[in-house]
C-alpha cells in the first residue's frame, strides 16, 4: 500500500509540472509586451520617451529625435494607445493607434513599433515610422493652419456693414535691423504708432531674430496711416510697413459698441476655445463680433507635411519637398444679416459725434416689425453698449407708462387731473421742472399734464395706479419684461411690482428703481406707435432670438398676458402729439414729413447737489420710433431734444 501511495504522489507531481510548463509555453511573455507596449504609448502620448529603454539605443539622444520631429507640431499631443500586439518568440510587434486633436478635426492613422526580448524585459527598437506613417529619419512633422476670409456683417437689403478693408501694420522687422538696437527702434516706433513703449519694446525683445513685430494697425486710408511717410521710416532701423486686411466697419465709429471689433484673441480667448483659438488668431472682440465669431469665423484649414528639416538656425519645419500627410481645406464663414440700416446708423453716429464728455445713445426702431435701424453710442460712452445695455432712470418719458395704465382706469385725455406747484409724500417735496409754465397748473386735462411734462399731476394719481398696474402697463409696451435671448445683448428695462410712499411716488415720473435702455425707449414710443407690444429685432435668420409672446411654453419667461391695444394706443398717440403741438417740443413741428409726437424726460441721479440729470426724448415720426438719451444732459428738450430733430431731418431728407 505504501509503495503505491508513493507511486500516486509521483504521478501527481509529475502531471503538475507538465501543466505549468504548458501554461508558461502559452504565456510566450505576452504580458510582458503588452506591458511594455503600454508603456510605450504613454510615452509617445506625452513625447516624452527620456525614460523607455530603446534596444541599442541611448533615451535620452532617441527622445530628443522625437522632440525634433514633433516640434513643428507646437504645443498639440496625440493620444497613442495599442490596438494589437502580436508576439512571435523574442520579438512583438504593436500596432499603435495615434489621435492628434487638431483645430479643425481628428488626424488619426496607425503605425507599428518592434519589441525585443531581452532576458526577461521587453525593449522597443526606435523607428521613425512608430511616429507617423512611412516617416524616414532625417524626417519632420510640420503643422500648418490657414484661415477662411472672415464673413462679412450685412445690413438693412444684404448691404454690406463689415468686410475686410485695406490696413497698415506699422512695426518693426528684426531681420532689418542691420545690428542696430532693437530697443531703440522700438522706442521710436512706439513714438510715431503713438502705442505704449515698455509694452511693445517688450514683445520687440521677446520675438525672434527673424520677427515683424507690428505696432499697430491703421486703416490704409486713414490720416494716420497716411501720415507714415517713407521719409519717416527710412529715419528708423527696422521699421516696416505690411499691408493687410482686416473685417471693419466703414468708419471707426460705425455702431462700434454694438458690432464690436476684430483682432488677436487674448489669452483668456484662447484659454476658452478649447484649442478652436490659438496665439494670433484673429477673433472678435465684443459685440456681435465676439457673439458670434464661429459663424463669421468658420473653421480654420489645417495641413500637416513631412519632409527633411529645415537648416540649422532656421525655424523647424519640413522643405518645400515635403509630402501632405494630413490636410483639411478651411471652411468659409456665413455672413451675419442685420436690420441696421446704413444711412440711418451712420446718420445717428454723426448726430453724437460732437457729444464727448458724458455717455449718449440714440436708438431708431420701425415700429412695424420692430428692426432696430440704428443703434449709437455716443464718444463720450468710452465703447460702452450705452445704446443697448445701459441701465438709466427713463424720468418723465415714463409717463407714456403711467398714462396706459390711467387709461385702463378708465380715464381719457381729456379727464381732469391735478397739477399743483409742488407734492409732499411721506416727508419728501417733489415739484415741477425749472420753468413749468404756470398756465398749466391747476385742474388741467391729463393731456396737457403730459405734454407739459406736470410731475405733480402724475404723482398725485399714485393712489389710482397701482405699482403692479404700472409693471403690467410696461410690459403691454414690450418693457421692464424678463430676461430674454434677442441673439444680442440687450435690456429692455426693470420695473419693479411693489413699491410703496416715496418709491411708488419717485416711479410715477420715472424714477426711484425703474429703469430703461435707450433701446427700451424706442422700444415704448414703437409700440404706441404699432398699437402693440414691439419686439425688436437685429438679427435676421436662424441666429435671431425672440421675446417671451403668449404662445411661448410653459417653461419659459413670463409673457405679456395684457397686450397694449390699439384703441389705447390711439389715445396715446394723441397726448404724444400734444407735446409737439403744444407742450415744450414744438421744435419738432418743422420735421418733414409725418406728424411728429414725442415724450421728454429728465431724471435726476447722483449725490450732487443740485443733482445731476439724464436728457430723454423718445419719439415717432411715421414708421420710425427714436430714444436720445445723454447721461449728464441737463433737460431732455433742450439737450436731447435737438439731437433728435437732427436726426428726424436728416432721415426724412
Amino acid at each position: 500500500m505504501a509503495h503505491v501511495g508513493k507511486t500516486r504522489l509521483l504521478t501527481s507531481t509529475l502531471t503538475a509540472l507538465i501543466l505549468l510548463g504548458s501554461l508558461t509555453a502559452c504565456d510566450d511573455g505576452r504580458k510582458g509586451a503588452e506591458a511594455a507596449g503600454q508603456a510605450l504609448a504613454g510615452a509617445l502620448s506625452s513625447l516624452d520617451l527620456s525614460k523607455t529603454a530603446f534596444d541599442g539605443a541611448d533615451s535620452q539622444q532617441t527622445a530628443q529625435k522625437l522632440k525634433d520631429i514633433t516640434a513643428g507640431m507646437g504645443t498639440v499631443k496625440p493620444a497613442v494607445t495599442v490596438d494589437s500586439v502580436t508576439v512571435n518568440g523574442d520579438k512583438a510587434t504593436v500596432n499603435l493607434k495615434y489621435a492628434w486633436k487638431l483645430s479643425s478635426g481628428e488626424w488619426g492613422y496607425t503605425t507599428q513599433a518592434t519589441l525585443d526580448k531581452k532576458g526577461d524585459q521587453w525593449t522597443s527598437q526606435w523607428s521613425p515610422a512608430s511616429v507617423a506613417p512611412d516617416l524616414k529619419d532625417g524626417e519632420v512633422l510640420s503643422l500648418a493652419s490657414q484661415s477662411p476670409d472672415r464673413a462679412s456683417i450685412l445690413g438693412a437689403g444684404d448691404k454690406v456693414l463689415v468686410t475686410n478693408r485695406p490696413v497698415i501694420n506699422f512695426g518693426v522687422d528684426k531681420s532689418r535691423l542691420q545690428g542696430k538696437d532693437p530697443a531703440a527702434s522700438a522706442a521710436q516706433v512706439a513714438r510715431l504708432a503713438d502705442v505704449d513703449a515698455a509694452e511693445f519694446a517688450g514683445r520687440v525683445r521677446a520675438a525672434g531674430p527673424q520677427a515683424f513685430v507690428s505696432a499697430i494697425t491703421l486703416r490704409a486710408d486713414s490720416a494716420e496711416a497716411k501720415a507714415l511717410t517713407p521719409a519717416k521710416l527710412d529715419t528708423v532701423p527696422g521699421a516696416r510697413i505690411v499691408d493687410g486686411t482686416l473685417a471693419l466697419a466703414p468708419t471707426r465709429t460705425f455702431a462700434r459698441a454694438v458690432l464690436g471689433t476684430v483682432g488677436e484673441a487674448t489669452a483668456e480667448q484662447v484659454e476658452k476655445s478649447k484649442g478652436a483659438l490659438k496665439a494670433g488668431d484673429l477673433t472678435g472682440l465684443g459685440g456681435l463680433q465676439a457673439r458670434y465669431d464661429a459663424q463669421l469665423r468658420g473653421q480654420d484649414g489645417v495641413i500637416v507635411t513631412a519632409g527633411k528639416a529645415a537648416v540649422k538656425g532656421q525655424e523647424q519645419s519640413a522643405d518645400t519637398t515635403s509630402r501632405v500627410l494630413f490636410e483639411r481645406k478651411p471652411e468659409a464663414g456665413k455672413p451675419l444679416k442685420t436690420t441696421l440700416d446704413p444711412r440711418l446708423q451712420q446718420l445717428a453716429d454723426d448726430t453724437l459725434a460732437s457729444v464727448s464728455g458724458t455717455a449718449s445713445a440714440l436708438v431708431a426702431v420701425r415700429p412695424s416689425d420692430g428692426a432696430v435701424l440704428a443703434a449709437a453710442s455716443g464718444p463720450g460712452s468710452n465703447g460702452y453698449n450705452t445704446a443697448m445695455v445701459g441701465q438709466y432712470a427713463p424720468g418723465s418719458t415714463f409717463k407714456i407708462v403711467d398714462s396706459l395704465a390711467m387709461i385702463r382706469n378708465g380715464m381719457s385725455p381729456s379727464s381732469t387731473v391735478s397739477c399743483t406747484p409742488q407734492v409732499t409724500v411721506d416727508g419728501r417735496v417733489f415739484k415741477n421742472a425749472p420753468g413749468y409754465p404756470e398756465s398749466s397748473l391747476g385742474s388741467v386735462p391729463l393731456e396737457t399734464a403730459f405734454a407739459h411734462s406736470c410731475n405733480t399731476a402724475f404723482i398725485n394719481a399714485r393712489d389710482k395706479v397701482s405699482q403692479a398696474q404700472q409693471e403690467n402697463s410696461a410690459r403691454s409696451l414690450g418693457i421692464g419684461l424678463p430676461p430674454a435671448d434677442l441673439g444680442f445683448d440687450a435690456f429692455l428695462g426693470s420695473v419693479p411690482e411693489t413699491a410703496d410712499g416715496t418709491e411708488h411716488a419717485a416711479s410715477m415720473i420715472g424714477q426711484g428703481k425703474i429703469l430703461l435702455s435707450p433701446l427700451a425707449g424706442a422700444v415704448m414710443a414703437a409700440s404706441v406707435e404699432k398699437g402693440a407690444p414691439v419686439a425688436p429685432k437685429l438679427i435676421l435668420g436662424e441666429s435671431a432670438g425672440s421675446l417671451p409672446s403668449a404662445s411661448a411654453s410653459a417653461s419659459a419667461a413670463p409673457v405679456i398676458d395684457k397686450p397694449i391695444t390699439k384703441a389705447e394706443a390711439t389715445k396715446l398717440q394723441e397726448m404724444m402729439r400734444a407735446v409737439v403741438t403744444s407742450g415744450h417740443a414744438g421744435f419738432l413741428s418743422s420735421v418733414p414729413g409725418a406728424p411728429v409726437g414725442a415724450k421728454t424726460g429728465t431724471a435726476e441721479y447722483g449725490t450732487d447737489n443740485p443733482p445731476k440729470t439724464h436728457a430723454w426724448i423718445v419719439a415717432t415720426h411715421g414708421d420710425l420710433a427714436v430714444a436720445v438719451f445723454v447721461e449728464d444732459g441737463g433737460f431732455g428738450a433742450e439737450t436731447s431734444g435737438p439731437l433728435l430733430k437732427k436726426f428726424l431731418d436728416g432721415a426724412a431728407g
